[in-house]
């Protein structure tokens, strides 16, 4: 075998270990990243039907832009805004529950398609009506902020009823 060719073959013999080895890691980084999104938006849920908006506005990047069906286009304040107002009614208990359908992630932006289920009931779910129950479609991007938790920096979701 002339020099040259061996050279070449010792190279890529040293180089397809390094480069599966890369890829490996790569795969278990957006696994655990996706993991990682896939808590925040159960934590959200467990925070809003808790009744706190203040953790789950923290989802919410500083710079948020939202687009939903029902709602003017939102930046955080009013997002949170909303939120805040649905949990200050005394009258009515409005709880969320979240369908994961796909997380891709990319280096520190990641894109999730998902279903929102929000049920719309007496504050202690009284009576033989437990409530009245919707699905709205979202797709929710995510961003990696600067401390290290990914927050959305853009979502858009629409009903299904």
């Amino acid at each position: 075998m002339p020099r040259c060719a061996a050279l070449l073959l010792a190279s890529v013999a040293l180089a397809l270990p390094l480069s599966l080895g890369a890829a490996a890691a790569g795969e278990a980084a957006r696994a655990s990243d996706a993991a990682a999104i896939r808590a925040r938006l159960t934590g959200w849920a467990e925070a809003f039907n808790a009744g706190d908006a203040t953790r789950a506005c923290d989802l919410f990047a500083a710079d948020l832009q939202s687009d939903v069906e029902t709602a003017a286009a939102g930046d955080k304040a009013s997002v949170c805004a909303r939120l805040n107002a649905a949990l200050a009614k005394p009258d009515r208990r409005l709880t969320y529950a979240v369908a994961i359908h796909d997380i891709l992630v990319s280096g520190d932006m990641a894109a999730v398609r998902l279903t929102w289920t929000s049920t719309l009931s007496a504050p202690d779910n009284s009576g033989p009506d437990k409530g009245e129950s919707w699905a709205e479609q979202g797709l929710d991007v995510f961003r990696r902020d600067p401390d290290g938790v990914w927050r959305i920096v853009r979502y858009m979701a629409y009903g299904t009823r």
